[in-house]
């Protein structure tokens, strides 16, 4: 089964968030989800020591030696394995790329995080070389405004386009409840709409974007197939 990575060597992108968000709103539809925690900070370890009913899975005691015989394990267990990586280039990092059926870069709309997009894609190609098989990689902006898009959002958009970088369609916006999912530890349909404003956008953005990583996993196994 699919073994996304999230990876992106800056702080702050958003990686953490989106591999929430992706996580638990995959396993609130049922799909039997494990979230490989390997940023130094577990934050979404942390998040699982909360209250939630959502089924996803967590494992944090991840080391580079563990982390193929773990993911392979849990390839054969599970419908998604989701790996937030951490934040620097690493023997973990490189043999979790080696296993990944799509890699997704969070970057915020900014010149910094741009570069460092840049560089994990630079990553991903070296490691494409090493093991000698495509790695799927897309950019996901993060932190964006639901409402238009900035100025700077589009040049960014623009040069990635330029430079034939892929990127997702369906960014995930500045949301309170994606901060609150931390914040509460609960997973976003077990918010509450009193105390976090915006949750039904919320909501609807985070199915959104599961639903192209979706689209882009199922097509790339049909065309695998064909």
């Amino acid at each position: 089964m699919p073994t996304i990575v999230l990876a992106n060597p800056k702080g702050g992108a958003g990686k953490s968030t989106t591999a929430l968000v992706l996580a638990t709103t995959l396993a609130a539809e049922g799909a039997t989800v494990t979230v490989l925690d390997c940023d130094p900070n577990k934050p979404i370890a942390g998040w699982r020591t909360g209250a939630s009913n959502n089924p996803v899975e967590v494992v944090s005691d991840i080391t580079e030696s563990t982390i193929l015989p773990r993911l392979d394990a849990l390839r054969t267990q599970r419908q998604f394995v989701i790996v937030d990586l951490e934040g620097t280039a690493s023997r973990l990092a490189s043999r979790a790329l080696s296993r990944a059926q799509l890699v997704i870069i969070p970057i915020q709309a900014s010149a910094v995080d741009a570069e460092q997009a840049a560089r994990a894609i630079q990553l991903v190609r070296e490691e494409e070389q090493s093991f000698e098989r495509e790695i799927p990689c897309r950019v996901a902006f993060t932190r964006t405004s639901p409402q238009i898009a900035t100025r700077l959002e589009r040049h960014i958009i623009a040069e990635l386009k330029d430079g034939e970088v892929p990127t997702f369609k369906t960014a995930l916006h500045e949301r309170a409840a994606f901060k609150g999912m931390f914040f509460y530890r609960l997973a976003l349909n077990e918010l509450d709409p009193k105390q976090v404003n915006g949750l039904p956008g919320a909501i609807e953005n985070a199915n959104a974007f599961a639903g192209e990583v979706v689209d882009i996993l199922s097509a790339r196994a049909q065309g695998k197939a064909a």
